[in-house]
């Protein structure tokens, strides 16, 4: 491991394609087992255990007990944001025009989790009807501020943005869409607000995936509200 420079000991950790496969199983946010993730994988449970031992002393997993059974999650969301990151840098765009996708990657590039909030094409239309609405607007080249009506929308969904100024975490983030190549919100506010539109039913998750879809019910909401066309 280098420990000359941090950042490449912790490509050195993301690097490896098993080690990888398991993060990306992991950026919906959920815990899983070693097993689990030793399917995902595709590895013996021996070396899922190496691999999960190394993800989690580089700091990018954290492991807790439940009974008989470890689990391990994402250390945090800055970890998710990273591999965002570097997925719209690994990704060409004429390597996406030219290469097929399969109807699953096709599902994924349309909306999916990210940590704690949405992201895919989805994520990105709502993110540019929130600005254009006067809900969020950009602030800085990483951030997002709330709009002259930002509060009151909000507050009308459900949300208390007070509130979550007041959590220790960055508000409002500008997390770079690595399908879409331009920022959907992350921080405190896109988690929040992902939260809540799993709550009112407008998004629904698809079991055992990343992926998600907007409902019909959710659908009608953003399209009276942001004149969103899902």
């Amino acid at each position: 491991m280098n420990t000359t420079y941090p950042i490449a000991a912790v490509g050195e950790l993301i690097g490896e394609p098993a080690r990888a496969a398991i993060l990306i199983a992991l950026l919906d946010g959920k815990a899983r087992t070693a097993g689990e993730l030793a399917l995902t994988a595709n590895v013996s449970a021996q070396s899922a255990s190496a691999h999960l031992s190394k993800l989690v002393d580089g700091g990018l997993l954290k492991a807790s007990r439940t009974g008989r059974h470890r689990y391990y999650a994402m250390a945090g969301p800055d970890v998710a944001h990273a591999l965002e990151a570097l997925g719209s840098i690994s990704t060409l765009p004429r390597a996406r025009i030219a290469t097929p996708r399969p109807r699953a990657a096709d599902d994924m590039y349309t909306a999916r989790s990210c940590y704690d909030h949405l992201a895919g094409r989805i994520a990105v239309e709502l993110s540019g009807a929130l600005q254009k609405c006067g809900v969020i607007r950009p602030c800085g080249e990483r951030d997002y501020e709330l709009g002259r009506a930002g509060q009151a929308w909000f507050a009308n969904l459900g949300i208390d943005t007070d509130s979550l100024r007041r959590s220790r975490r960055i508000f409002a983030r500008q997390c770079l869409d690595w399908t879409e190549r331009r920022p959907h919100i992350a921080g405190a506010l896109g988690a929040a607000l992902c939260s809540r539109l799993l709550a009112l039913g407008w998004i629904a998750c698809r079991r055992d995936s990343r992926v998600t879809r907007i409902t019909p019910r959710g659908a009608r909401e953003l399209h009276s509200r942001l004149g969103l066309t899902a």
